[in-house]
């Protein structure tokens, strides 16, 4: 049974932030990234420990298409998304 994820707030505006950023740069390029926020996170709930480790429970997934990363802690109770770098 997969973990709960939770995104801090802080992560959160990252991601709008990011989307923003590329739907200024070219018009649907925000969604595009969303989209594959979405499935690195998708990823992330099926394969926790996949990721490269940072430090104890610290993971970094790197999106493929992107040039950002997602961090995250796994937790016993749920994984919690720290950052968007």
């Amino acid at each position: 049974m997969s973990r709960p994820i939770s995104i801090h707030e802080t992560a959160e505006a990252e991601i709008n932030e990011a989307a923003d950023f590329y739907d200024f740069e070219d018009p649907g390029l925000g969604n595009i990234f969303i989209d594959e926020v979405e499935r690195a996170i998708e990823i992330i709930a099926r394969f926790p420990e996949a990721a490269i480790l940072v430090r104890d429970r610290v993971r970094k997934k790197l999106l493929v298409k992107f040039l950002y990363s997602l961090i995250y802690s796994v937790r016993p109770d749920e994984i919690r998304l720290l950052a968007v770098a």
